[in-house]
């Protein structure tokens, strides 16, 4: 018989799974060429700002796979309603028939986001982080703070967000888990304080120029992951010692990396996948290496996490 795993029971069993492990040893899996991802399903929603994107996968000798359907609705907060929202299927891979509906609601995406960023943090920021400068003010930039706290020491943090109030506000929320941080003024602020940068919005436009950035600068880009978002100047891959993907072949159709090839800026021969740095086949060189990571999100996340839920919740 299906189970129905609600939030709740999802929630409670979050803080016995160390995500940024299980994310970490999916990358490897993925690079090592031992899971299934067919390209992403998409819906766009343009006159609701809203976007569903489907993922789903296998990893190869896994009892199950996952089907994940995740919806982002960004007027939502103007409505009262959370941006976003979804659910992952667990489905047997000996006879298909569906094991588990986990009603995630968009949290074990957010969660599975976070992580990936906290695992390029350990293998890319320079050795000598001083400060960690976000970009954007939402969920996902408070996420990213707590998640980083697992694989640094670092403990100051500046942010830049649109809205002065709701920055303000994600300050707050950020100081709350420990760390001294301030909101600043504008992305070049951020490029100017920081040595690690991690990009949080649904931008379309990049905001953080390549003029901004600082030899010794590691960049994790989370925000775009559709072909028509961009948050960083395509320059920046360019001037780049490293560029690395979550998956190359998603990162030619959507993100940072599609953006700087489609300016001609970049070609596929310069892209490392995270997988493989985490393996140590590639990594950071010197400390004055300019580094990218681009996260778009890839199926093998929602399958580690999805079925470390599943072992403790059924």
């Amino acid at each position: 018989m299906t189970k129905v795993v609600p939030l709740e029971q999802i929630l409670k069993a979050l803080p016995d799974i160390d995500v940024v492990a299980e994310i970490e040893r999916g990358f490897v899996a993925f690079s090592e060429g031992r899971v299934e991802v067919p390209p992403v399903g998409e819906l766009l929603f343009p006159d609701d700002n809203g976007e569903l994107h489907i993922k789903y996968g296998a990893v190869r000798g896994d009892d199950v796979f996952v089907v994940k359907l995740a919806t982002g609705f960004f007027n939502n907060p103007q409505l009262g309603l959370p941006p976003f929202s979804g659910c992952m299927l667990v489905l047997s891979a000996k006879t298909g028939q569906v094991i588990c509906v986990l009603l995630e609601q968009g949290e074990l995406t957010n969660h599975r986001t976070a992580a990936a960023g906290a695992v390029a943090a350990r293998y890319l920021a320079p050795p000598d982080l001083q400060t960690i400068g976000i970009c954007g003010s939402g969920v996902q930039a408070r996420l990213q703070a707590d998640y980083l706290r697992r694989v640094t020491e670092c403990r100051n943090l500046v942010l830049w967000g649109r809205d002065d109030a709701r920055a303000a506000e994600a300050v707050r929320d950020i100081e709350r888990m420990g760390y001294t941080a301030r909101a600043v003024a504008s992305p070049a602020d951020v490029a100017a304080n920081a040595q690690l940068i991690v990009t949080t919005t649904a931008a379309h436009e990049p905001y953080l120029l390549a003029s901004f950035v600082k030899p010794g600068t590691h960049i994790t880009a989370m925000g775009s992951d559709t072909p028509e978002k961009s948050e960083i100047d395509p320059m920046i891959l360019r001037d780049a010692t490293m560029v690395v993907a979550d998956s190359i072949e998603q990162c030619l159709l959507r993100g940072e990396i599609h953006a700087a090839i489609d300016a001609g800026v970049i070609d596929r021969n310069r892209i490392v996948e995270l997988g493989h740095v985490i393996s140590g086949k590639a990594g950071r060189r010197s400390r004055d290496d300019i580094t990218v990571a681009d996260l778009t999100g890839v199926a093998v996340q929602d399958i580690m996490i999805a079925k470390a839920v599943v072992a403790r919740t059924i």
